[in-house]
């Protein structure tokens, strides 16, 4: 069972993450899938999609969760029946889960690609990093950029939430693994501790709502 990495983050709340390497065949032996996420992965047109949707049910058999505890708000937002919080992620071969008992969570997990380079005027400022100058250096700082806003709004969750006007993160340097974030929308404010890691040319982001 490639179980990746296991991260209790206090007593009450923990992290799973998942390396795919199993065929789909291997993968969908032992779950049953609800009628909607059934509907939902036959749907997917990609085999790597499938496979990690999959995995994310192995997850949840670690602790002792079926599909079918699983479900979906109108935004997407995932939610245990148990009351629960839970946050789910995939890239490419590798998907995460975050749980716990007490406290809104979120998580993302991102493949560190030039791309981000690309797109990144969209969700943060770009003068903020114009004394990194090597370019690995900056994928990697922005990477994690994206994660925490990611993150942020996976926990929010509401309609016209902006990654640039309404989601803040606080400098940081990628030693550091660990940051805050603040969301303003509508007149409210929230605050978050946010956590991360890379590995294998990927980067892992979490976030607990303060």
């Amino acid at each position: 069972m490639p179980l990746y990495k296991t991260i209790t983050i206090s007593s009450s709340t923990k992290l799973f993450i998942w390396k795919v390497t199993e065929s789909e065949k291997e993968l969908s032996e032992g779950i049953t899938l609800s009628s909607y996420c059934q509907k939902r992965y036959d749907g997917m047109k990609s085999e790597m999609h499938r496979r990690a949707f999959l995995s994310i049910r192995h997850l949840l058999a670690l602790l002792d969760y079926v599909d079918a505890d699983l479900h979906y708000d109108e935004s997407g937002k995932p939610h245990l029946k148990d009351g629960k919080y839970i946050s789910i992620s995939h890239s490419y071969n590798f998907t995460g889960i975050i749980v716990s008992d007490t406290i809104d969570v979120g998580i993302d997990i991102e493949k560190q690609r030039d791309k981000i380079m690309r797109i990144a005027h969209k969700f943060t400022q770009l003068d903020a990093y114009e004394n990194i100058k090597i370019e690995e250096e900056l994928i990697r700082k922005l990477t994690v950029v994206w994660g925490c806003k990611e993150s942020l709004y996976k926990i929010y969750a509401q309609e016209g939430l902006s990654f640039y006007n309404h989601i803040f993160i606080n400098d940081f340097m990628i030693s550091d693994n660990k940051t805050t974030g603040e969301i303003h929308y509508n007149a409210d404010k929230t605050y978050y501790n946010i956590s991360f890691m890379e590995f294998e040319g990927f980067t892992c982001v979490y976030a607990l709502k303060k």
